[in-house]
C-alpha cells in the first residue's frame, strides 16, 4: 500500500469513527503513521477510503443515519429558504454518520442577514471563520440542533457566502458529482432511500 493510501485509510478511520473534519484527519493520520505531509491524499482518494470504511464497519447503520442528518437537513434548507441553502459535505455525498457535521452553504447579499434571522427566532449560534477559497475567510455560524430520528443534537454549520458566489455551485466534479445540492435535489435523494 502506498503512503497515500496509508494515509487515506487511517484518516477515513479518523472520519468516520471519530467525527473529524476531512483536513485535520489527513493531518493527524500522516502524523501517526510517521509518514511525510507530502504523502497527503487528495479528497477523491480519501472519499473513496471513507466509502469503504463504511461498507466494511458501518454498513448496518450508515444509511439509516445518512438519511436522519438529510431529514434534519432538509427541516432547516425550508426554514432557511431566503438565504437559497444548499446542503454540502458528507450529508451531502452519502458519506456521513451520526457524528459528522450537517452543513449547509447560504448565498446573501448581506451577510448578516443570516444572523439577524436567527436571533430574530431566538436561536442562539456561534460565530467562527472558514475558508471559501482563492484566500478569502467567511463567517460560519454554527448551531446545536436536535435529531428526533437519532435521539441526540447534531451540529449544523451554516456558511455564509455572497449571492455571487451561487453560480457555478452546482456544477458537477470530475466525478460527475456535484459538490452541493439545494432543496429539490436533497428531496431527490430522500425519496430514493
Amino acid at each position: 500500500m502506498t503512503d497515500t493510501l496509508e494515509i487515506a485509510a487511517a484518516a477515513a478511520r479518523l472520519i468516520v469513527d471519530e467525527g473529524m473534519d476531512w483536513g485535520p484527519a489527513k493531518q493527524r493520520a500522516a502524523r501517526d503513521l510517521g509518514l511525510p505531509r507530502a504523502a497527503l491524499p487528495g479528497n477523491d482518494e480519501v472519499e473513496d477510503a471513507v466509502r469503504e470504511h463504511i461498507a466494511i464497519f458501518h454498513a448496518d447503520t450508515q444509511p439509516a443515519e445518512l438519511h436522519a442528518l438529510r431529514e434534519v437537513a432538509a427541516t432547516w434548507m425550508g426554514r432557511l429558504a431566503e438565504f437559497r441553502p444548499h446542503l454540502t459535505g458528507a450529508v451531502w455525498r452519502g458519506t456521513a454518520t451520526r457524528l459528522s457535521n450537517i452543513h449547509l452553504q447560504l448565498f446573501c447579499d448581506d451577510s448578516k442577514a443570516t444572523e439577524i434571522a436567527l436571533l430574530n427566532r431566538g436561536l442562539s449560534f456561534d460565530v467562527a471563520e472558514t475558508s471559501a477559497g482563492r484566500g478569502r475567510s467567511v463567517d460560519m455560524l454554527i448551531l446545536d440542533v436536535p435529531c428526533a430520528a437519532l435521539g441526540e443534537r447534531v451540529t449544523l454549520c451554516l456558511t455564509i457566502l455572497d449571492f455571487d458566489d451561487l453560480r457555478g455551485a452546482l456544477k458537477p466534479d470530475a466525478r460527475g458529482m456535484t459538490e452541493r445540492g439545494d432543496l429539490e435535489a436533497l428531496r431527490k435523494l430522500l425519496d430514493e432511500a
